[in-house]
């Protein structure tokens, strides 16, 4: 997956998500009810669903991925005629968050510019149980020597965020440009840097976003490493073969996911794979069917998405002030639907 371990803001962000002591309530709708649907690209919504939906289970789901090869002439009335727009709530206020595709510069060899290694999982971190911390990594010579380096990259800054992240792109020095996904991790529990500037009152909730603390980090030479230590978690890596370099990266699926048009969203309460219709408020509007490929460690409930906004450093500062609410309506196989009425709406 572009391991959406959170995405940028999921791991970064205060937010919590409320105790769901509400028992969830299903309504169905009308496409005359999803705000802007006349208007939207449904090809381009289309598209994003033909690249997973083959891997989906259940005779319904095979079925309508088999006709929406089809349908490439008219795909709003594909959408229409084989799908019913279902309201699935939880008690908990919606929220949209954005996450990205980070590029950093890197190379295969160390220097005095290139020096922060990207390391393999380690065997023995692979048993039950938590590892070295990230502090015990970074200070010890326990992974050094071992031929577990995939890349050394310029910034320890970008490779924590990175990090958060799972998975992005390498700019190698001599001109490759490189993929690296999730490889796992040390068991540790993730701790928010954000969280942790705020309790200690250097910025107020409001203020926190990716790009303050990179500031503060980077401004702070002594107390910026020590605050990313704060975080014990810490990520290790593999290199992602046989994706072109036009395409997303793998979402949850393990297909590439497309920018504005993938989403990360809890899977116990949306099948991944499914159409989503997005209705989001704040500084970027959005009103777009977007399919259901990926999923997070915070992306918890049934009003909870991770927009993926693209690749590079635009993609991430827009996916840094993505904190928004709204609304988001599953769009389920018709008999899925009626049935889900009654059911559990993940069933």
């Amino acid at each position: 997956m572009i391991r959406s371990l959170g995405g940028i803001l999921l791991a970064l962000s205060l937010w919590v998500a409320p105790a769901l002591g509400e028992e969830p309530v299903t309504q169905l709708l009308s496409f005359d009810d999803l705000d802007g649907w006349a208007s939207d690209d449904h090809g381009a919504a289309l598209s994003a669903f033909l690249e997973t939906c083959g891997d989906m289970r259940g005779p319904d789901w095979q079925s309508l991925c088999s006709v929406a090869k089809d349908q490439t002439a008219n795909p709003r009335a594909f959408f229409e005629l084989f799908f019913r727009p279902v309201l699935i709530t939880d008690g908990a206020d919606p929220l949209f968050t954005g996450y990205f595709e980070p590029e950093l510069d890197a190379s295969t060899r160390q220097s005095g510019r290139f020096r922060y290694p990207l390391y393999r999982m380690p065997k023995e971190a692979r048993a039950s149980g938590p590892w070295l911390t990230r502090r015990q990594i970074e200070e010890s010579n326990q992974m050094t020597g071992r031929g577990l380096e995939i890349a050394y990259v310029d910034d320890p800054v970008e490779l924590f965020f990175l990090q958060i992240q799972g998975s992005g792109r390498l700019r190698m020095t001599d001109g490759r440009m490189m993929r690296v996904g999730y490889g796992g991790a040390n068991g540790h529990t993730y701790r928010s840097i954000g969280q942790e500037l705020v309790r200690r009152g250097i910025f107020e909730s409001h203020q926190v976003s990716a790009q303050v603390i990179r500031n503060w980090v980077r401004n702070n030479p002594v107390d910026g490493p020590e605050l990313l230590r704060h975080n014990p978690s810490y990520v290790f890596f593999r290199e992602v073969r046989g994706v072109p370099a036009n395409k997303g990266p793998l979402g949850a699926m393990n297909r590439s996911i497309t920018p504005m048009r993938s989403i990360a969203v809890d899977p116990a309460w949306v099948t991944l794979g499914s159409p989503v219709w997005v209705e989001k408020e704040g500084a970027m509007p959005m009103r777009r069917l977007m399919i259901a490929q990926d999923t997070g460690s915070a992306i918890k409930g049934a009003q909870r998405a991770d927009v993926f906004v693209g690749t590079g450093d635009d993609a991430g500062r827009l996916a840094g002030e993505m904190k928004d609410s709204g609304r988001m309506i599953v769009l389920m196989p018709i008999q899925r639907a009626f049935a889900s009425l009654t059911e559990d709406p993940a069933g």
